[in-house]
């Protein structure tokens, strides 16, 4: 078994600002700890810094046990993202241990020089990859591997692992490295939003497996289903105005979590309300004790105490003030439409689903459920017109229908390397002057100068909102936009939806969000794509031959 223990480690933002100010917290053997905390707040570096990705400015982290980790963006390590072209063996390499890892990268380069060249050196130096491989653990990995692709994808190894990434859904891909951790030989789990992605089939398997794992695990989550099923403990990364965060640690669960953190919130009102009284009382008594010391000798001693008993009670300083609370508005518009905003006609996507007809009225909701590999977000990009998605028959967008698309991983190559405040500006034509009050409301005004691809996975969700409101999208094609957000944002957006002027069509495996749909697209196990007026949430992976 291992253990985790923080010790006061800070983290300085490249700008100066403090991200993480001396946190300090203990995860012991066998414990199911989630780390929460606002969008921005420093979960996924503190991760990061665990994990060895990055290094604490201050501060230490002891570790005993492997440690296996998935990192918030499948594909990412700390070299860097694996490359456009990855292979599902690339991926289960990346959640390795490192000895597998270099012995399979090594292995992969020896069988690609073979064929390029097969002379006796390229021969050898493949004999001793394969050796090496051997060595480290390799063909035992290749064990495992084929179980984690038969219950992720259906495949065996051997005929998935040459399989492009791209190919898979964001879930399938989660399931994929979750269950190269949770079966593999690691002690200690780092999972950065685990349950992102996954169809509800696989997060309430997902609570289960962490409810039975034997291992030491701490995970960031905003599904509060989840953490109520399956944290022991809760960590949370609060700062004052102005201040990196810090931690504090409920050991209650989850279910008790939000009244323990009200009554902490009320304590730190209260301290500080007593420390500004007291202050206040000093103060008075330093200007009384002045007056009467300029006209009378005998008071100049008393005086000067009470001058130092103020200034030793200023040096020792306040309490810390109670945590910022983030207020976010977003402000969706839209404009009226066709009635009819958008017609399904003998609609397939090739070899995901069956031909159906459907037709969704403006202003309606719809909430697009089924499980993982279905096709729900390709439906969406095919909608969006955002690159060639093979199908027959025809979707068709009513009169002034202007789509808007929140992509489910993020992905967008375009902003990378690109400040907030430059895309606003060079791409929505919204000088900083302007750009400033629509960040504040989204609570980015302070990562205005900030790369987009360097944001937290909630801020980057949240500047992906913001860029809607300034689309005049007329219909929201959301992809799993609540996967990233915190408890306030996530509330932020439903209220954004409800007075929503257009037409949504969110996929989501979120059961809290889904209860605020009109009604439901559901994509069957049976490759049949039907409606329903509830959510529909038991429905399992399509059966399809897969090549």
């Amino acid at each position: 078994m291992g253990h985790i223990d923080v010790a006061g480690v800070s983290y300085r933002l490249p700008d100066g600002g403090t991200l993480l100010d001396e946190v300090s917290f203990r995860v012991g053997d066998g414990m199911k700890a989630v780390l929460v905390g606002a969008n921005g707040s420093g979960k996924t570096t503190l991760l990061s810094i665990i994990a060895g990705d990055a290094e604490a400015h201050e501060g230490a982290v002891t570790r005993s046990g492997r440690i296996g980790v998935m990192r918030q963006f499948i594909g990412s390590r700390a070299a860097g993202a694996l490359p456009a072209d990855a292979t599902v063996r690339d991926l289960l390499l990346s959640v390795s241990a490192p000895g597998v890892r270099r012995a399979g990268r090594e292995l992969d380069a020896a069988e690609a020089a073979m064929v390029e060249d097969d002379t006796e050196a390229v021969q050898l130096r493949y004999a001793q990859a394969l050796s090496d491989w051997s060595d480290a653990g390799g063909y035992e990995a290749e064990v495992l591997w084929d179980v984690c692709t038969v219950e992720a994808i259906g495949l065996p190894y051997a005929r998935a692992h040459r399989r492009g990434l791209g190919t898979l859904s964001g879930g399938e891909q989660k399931r994929l490295v979750l269950e190269a951790l949770l079966r593999g030989p690691d002690d200690v789990l780092l999972l950065d939003e685990p349950d992102n992605y996954l169809d509800v089939r696989a997060k309430r398997e997902l609570e289960e497996r962490l409810r039975a794992t034997p291992k030491t695990v701490l995970f960031i989550s905003h599904d509060r289903e989840l953490l109520a099923a399956t944290a022991t403990h809760v960590v949370t990364l609060e700062g004052g105005k102005g201040a990196g965060a810090s931690a504090w640690v409920h050991g209650g669960g989850f279910e008790s979590y939000h009244r323990a953190r009200e009554d902490r919130h009320a304590r730190f009102a209260e301290l500080r309300r007593r420390w500004d009284e007291r202050h206040a009382r000093l103060s008075a008594l330093v200007r009384r004790l002045r007056q009467k010391a300029a006209n009378n000798d005998d008071m100049a001693s008393r005086y000067r105490a009470a001058q130092t008993r103020l200034a030793r009670f200023e040096e020792a300083g306040p309490p810390p003030e109670p945590p910022r609370i983030q207020r976010i508005d977003m402000r969706l518009r839209g404009g009226r439409t066709g009635v009819r905003a958008l017609t399904c006609t003998d609609l397939e996507l090739t070899g995901l689903m069956r031909p159906f007809t459907a037709e969704v009225f403006y202003g309606e909701r719809i909430g697009v459920l089924g499980s993982n590999g279905s096709g729900k977000s390709r439906f969406l990009r095919l909608l969006a017109d955002e690159g060639a998605v093979e199908h027959t028959g025809t979707a068709r967008l009513g009169a002034r229908v202007v789509p808007g698309h929140f992509a489910q991983t993020h992905h967008h190559p375009e902003w990378n390397g690109r400040t907030l405040a430059a895309i606003l500006e060079e791409d929505h034509a919204l000088p900083l002057d302007l750009a400033a009050p629509a960040l504040q409301r989204y609570e980015l005004v302070h990562r205005r100068d900030t790369r987009f691809d360097s944001l937290s996975g909630g801020q980057q969700a949240r500047f992906q909102v913001l860029l809607l409101e300034l689309s005049g999208a007329t219909m929201l094609l959301l992809d799993e936009p609540t996967d990233n957000l915190d408890v306030e944002s996530a509330e932020a957006l439903e209220a954004a939806l409800e007075g929503f002027e257009g037409t949504v069509l969110a996929v989501t495996h979120d059961r809290w969000f889904a209860r605020s749909f009109d009604r439901f697209l559901v994509f069957g196990a049976d490759g049949g794509v039907y409606a329903s007026d509830d959510p529909v949430w038991d429905e399992g992976r399509v059966r399809r031959v897969r090549a």
